[in-house]
């Protein structure tokens, strides 16, 4: 016998809803009585006679992902992706077997990661009631919500009153909120969703405690289970979802591992007489060679091309409602990680770099949780060249949805231009060797209370800072060659506001991703030379464009950045183009004036090329990704400190990422007045933390 009624995800098949209570109540009569008779036939389910034993398939995809930057503002990257086949078995009362027919895998970035047996199967009878995950080395020994001991411990509070359409038949479920009576213990927290008839459990989606989490490195779990009705009676697994997030626990540092679980499950034949002795040794195994390559899993295209298009999200919606959810109806505290103190680092270059102002310039910092979402947070560096300290000093308040609000003092050198040219790694090693540095500092000095609200598709954000500014020189000798002279900026103090608009890169019209990030500056100023004092406005906009094209992607990437004033204009706040990213095929920072516009368009596809080796970290693709490019950079009114540039200055090149496209090399050709031009970097995906 086959599925014959499933439910959809449920945010597609609800057609009817209405809230019960303005405020939920909390263990009312009506609650416990729904929970109970829940507990009770999910309780009866196991022993029921007339489901014997069933046999179904499953289809489902973990994928391991890798996210960086400070914030985490951008999509994870898929490091490595299984695609895999089950043969799913089970037999009364609770016998559970399942044989994994086909597995495949991508690996798109060296690890060594090896998942728990359990990642590799999924949930039956929507958990046991004790609820254990990763083998217990993640979730351990916590109560379902829906069993004898989950009854005690539990608070049962009905929100929402849903009609469901099955085919002809409307369900009217309860979605039930659940919290723990005490959130310092091993609990679950979200939403069980009852049939109000049947008492049968239609959906499950919950996170966990603190306490819960065996492993220290865990930020959250979060699990969505839903079951569909087979043979109009009985309800069994439909779709399940699990995601698991890690960080490290000593250093604060903006890099997260991700691991996804997604899983259809389909075709059951119910009472088919399944011996008991076919559930002997572990409950997940791989079937045997032979059998595998006799009855092969029906795997479509490949592994990459079949994966779900939003897997690359920074969370799925089912899972970041799950997420929100647990924040709502428990402490802050119960949620987040145990850790209060921790050494901080928003790059690696925070720790150590080389460039001409500062020389070698070592650094550190740390982090201390106060509580309620407040933490105090300081860095420092000292250059050895300069010999001048620059620190960073904040008050820090966070929200679990990712809104902050943040009072800060710092010295730093800040650099002019919208967008870095190269990572700050190479950055150090051209400096250090060569005297090519492509940053250009000006010394700041500044107080400034920053903000931003995360529950919004485009992410707003301000800062108002009073600051300081002084021009730098250089102190350090490289290796070889010599280093140019600084950005000649004016000694000044100014008042500023920013306001300001980001976008995650996210699937949007066409099949295009979008990234966009757009700002706008009001600056009085005053000139500590000659009391001139002067207003103007400053915007930029940073837009990234994707489109796959099969295994190919069109890559458009625009950047634009001016000032609105009739005034004599400061050094650090023209617009600066020019370089690997901006300008390819022009010098370091050739294109300064009152605005500029920097237009790229990239076309990038894989070709042949040798496999390399990795030991146990894998082997990178015999591929090699080729990427021509053209670049078109626009200046307005040239600095009077550069060469006299106007108008448009194109260029073309051709790039190749090699080694999991982590390595790009470049080469390019300014078409006006430019030159030929080579560069090898890290890719820029991995620049955030660098």
């Amino acid at each position: 016998m086959r599925l014959r009624v499933s439910i959809r995800t449920l945010a597609l098949i609800i057609v009817a809803a209405s809230k019960v209570d303005a405020q939920q109540t909390w263990n009312d009569p009506r609650t416990r009585a729904l929970v109970e008779h829940a507990t009770e036939r999910r309780a009866s389910q196991l022993a029921d006679t007339a489901l014997v034993d069933y046999k179904a398939t499953a289809h489902g995809y973990v994928t391991f992902l890798a996210q960086f930057g400070e914030g985490f503002p951008e999509p994870p990257k898929i490091v490595k992706a299984d695609e895999l086949g089950l043969e799913v078995y089970w037999r009364a009362p609770d016998l559970s077997k399942q044989r994994i027919m086909g597995r495949r895998d991508t690996l798109l970035l060296p690890t060594d990661i090896n998942y728990h047996r359990d990642h590799l199967g999924i949930v039956q009878n929507n958990f046991r009631n004790i609820i254990r995950i990763g083998e217990g080395d993640e979730v351990q020994d916590v109560p379902h919500p829906l069993s004898p001991a989950g009854l005690q411990v539990y608070d049962f509070a009905i929100h929402d009153s849903l009609q469901i359409r099955l085919g002809t038949r409307v369900l009217d479920v309860y979605e039930v909120r659940v919290r723990p009576k005490d959130d310092r213990q091993p609990r679950a927290v979200g939403a069980v969703y009852i049939d109000r008839e049947t008492g049968e459990v239609v959906r499950m989606a919950f996170s966990f405690t603190r306490a819960a989490l065996i492993d220290k490195d865990l930020e959250d779990v979060s699990v969505v289970l839903e079951n569909a009705l087979i043979e109009g009676r009985f309800w069994l697994p439909r779709r399940q979802e699990i995601e698991i997030r890690r960080t490290g626990s000593w250093l604060d540092y903006p890099a997260r591992g991700i691991i996804r679980g997604r899983w259809e499950i389909c075709c059951y034949q119910v009472n088919t007489g399944i011996s008991p002795s076919f559930f002997a040794g572990p409950e997940i195994v791989m079937a045997p060679v032979a059998e595998r390559a006799m009855k092969p899993f029906p795997f479509i295209g490949h592994v990459l091309d079949s994966l779900p298009p939003d897997v690359r999200a920074v969370t799925d919606e089912d899972v970041k409602k799950v997420q929100e959810e647990a924040r709502a109806l428990v402490r802050a505290q119960a949620l987040a990680r145990s850790r209060s103190f921790a050494f901080s680092a928003r790059h690696i270059s925070d720790i150590a770099r080389f460039n001409r102002v500062e020389g070698l310039a070592l650094g550190s910092g740390f982090l201390q949780r106060i509580g309620a979402g407040f933490a105090v947070a300081a860095s420092g560096r000292y250059g050895f060249s300069d010999k001048e300290p620059k620190g960073r000093g904040a008050l820090e308040y966070r929200t679990g949805a990712g809104s902050s609000l943040i009072l800060a003092a710092e010295r730093q050198y800040r650099d002019v231009s919208d967008e870095q040219e190269t990572s700050l790694v190479r950055n150090t090693i051209a400096s250090q060797e060569f005297g090519s540095d492509y940053t250009d500092t000006y010394d700041v000095r500044a107080v400034s209370l920053a903000g931003s609200l995360a529950r919004f598709g485009w992410r707003p954000s301000f800062e108002f800072a009073y600051e300081r500014h002084e021009p730098l020189s250089v102190h350090a000798r490289p290796a070889n060659g010599r280093f140019e002279s600084t950005v000649p900026a004016l000694s000044l103090h100014e008042s500023r506001l920013t306001l300001g608009l980001d976008r995650p890169t996210t699937l949007t019209f066409g099949g295009f991703e979008l990234g966009a990030h757009l700002a706008l500056s009001a600056i009085r100023k005053g000139s500590r030379a000659n009391s001139l004092r002067a207003e103007f406005l400053r915007p930029s906009l940073m837009l990234d464009l994707q489109k796959p094209f099969g295994s190919s992607r069109l890559l458009l990437h625009t950047l634009a950045a001016g000032i609105i004033s009739s005034d004599t204009l400061p050094a650090q706040h023209l617009a600066y183009l020019g370089g690997p990213t901006t300008g390819p095929g022009y010098e370091f920072h050739e294109f300064v004036g009152r605005g500029g516009v920097s237009q790229r368009i990239e076309y990038r596809f894989p070709a042949p090329f040798i496999p390399i080796p990795l030991g146990r970290f894998g082997r990178a693709p015999g591929t090699i990704t080729l990427a021509p490019f053209a670049t078109a950079v626009w200046i307005d009114r040239s600095a009077p400190f550069k060469a006299a540039r106007q108008g448009w200055y194109p260029s073309v090149g051709l790039g190749a990422l090699t080694v999991f496209d982590v390595l790009r090399l470049d080469v390019a050709r300014g078409l006006r007045k430019g030159r030929w031009t080579f560069s090898a970097d890290i890719g820029r995906d991995f620049w955030s933390v660098l």
